[in-house]
């Protein structure tokens, strides 16, 4: 057992000692349940050589800097896992380290998940964390050598739900910090392999279970259901999703297509084959490993990426 413990401390700190870390909150997080202030957070690297993360009361950015910064754009990455857990190197430094390589800065949002043993309204707790993290880089683009209107949110399955909801729902500032002189809209959205909808026929339903619970009424089922909340002002977006996923691939049309409804200019990239989670792995997963060079175009084409 002491064994096990020390490994997962020296694996916590690798993380934490490799790149700058900024907690998004002074004091105690919000809604954090004051039984739950010494909680400890869950770090486990597993066998498939994943680092996934729950039992998170520190919300925190992880700051991933280019060593030759090329563009003035930020991207911040919401690693996946159901709203259970937090896929973190597979869906998140390793995504940043990929931004970096490009000359862009990227930011990996830690963000609490939905435990309703350690914080009040559990559920608005990821939106609220990557509300603030797109208002404090805002606010800190100077700091950072960033653009203040060049600042990407991405997202991978659940993460991809946080991504979307954070791309359609910023009208609305939620929780106990608001500042409504600093808008928390993305200025653009990359989705991969993202749950979009919670709508029964296509949502996956771990994720919304673990969200807002096994029986929601119908009007926070739609309101989670992102394609429903698209409007002219959602941020353009870059998908890709595989046809053969588990999570259906319809998140990811119908959100295209209602974003083609409302004139918002975006890309989308299908594959026949690729299944889940397949991040930025290469190994035995054919045409959907050259998603990065898709997304680097497009990235270009918009001005995001020099």
């Amino acid at each position: 057992m002491k064994k096990k413990l020390f490994a997962l401390m020296l694996v916590s700190q690798t993380l934490l000692a490799q790149y700058p870390i900024i907690p998004l909150y002074e004091g105690n997080s919000p809604g954090l349940k004051p039984e739950a202030v010494s909680k400890k957070e869950n770090v486990v690297k597993e066998k498939d050589g994943i680092t996934r993360i729950n039992d998170i009361t520190v919300p925190t950015l992880t700051v991933i800097k280019p060593k030759k910064k090329t563009s003035d754009a930020s991207v911040i990455v919401c690693p996946g896992g159901g709203y259970a857990i937090l896929a973190w190197d597979h869906e998140g430094t390793s995504i940043g380290e990929w931004f970096a390589s490009k000359g862009v800065t990227a930011f990996v949002l830690k963000y609490r998940l939905p435990q309703d043993e350690l914080f009040e309204n559990a559920e608005v707790r990821p939106l609220q964390d990557a509300q603030q993290s797109i208002r404090y880089i805002r606010q800190n683009a100077e700091k950072f050598g960033v653009s203040a209107n060049k600042i990407g949110i991405m997202g991978f399955s659940a993460g991809g739900h946080l991504a979307a909801t954070a791309s359609t729902h910023f009208s609305n500032q939620i929780g106990e910090i608001t500042n409504p002189q600093i808008s928390v809209r993305p200025d653009f959205t990359i989705l991969m392999y993202p749950v979009v909808s919670f709508s029964d026929k296509i949502s996956h339903m771990g994720s919304r279970d673990n969200l807002i619970g096994k029986n929601p009424p119908v009007a926070k089922i739609e309101s989670y259901s992102n394609e429903l909340q698209v409007n002219k002002d959602t941020p353009p977006a870059f998908l890709v999703h595989a046809f053969d996923d588990w999570v259906h691939v319809d998140n990811s049309l119908n959100y295209y297509k209602a974003l083609r409804k409302n004139g918002v200019a975006s890309e989308m990239h299908l594959y026949d084959r690729g299944g889940h989670g397949f991040s930025m792995k290469k190994t035995n997963k054919g045409p959907v490993a050259i998603w990065p060079a898709r997304l680097e175009e497009w990235m270009r084409l918009n001005g995001f990426m020099n």
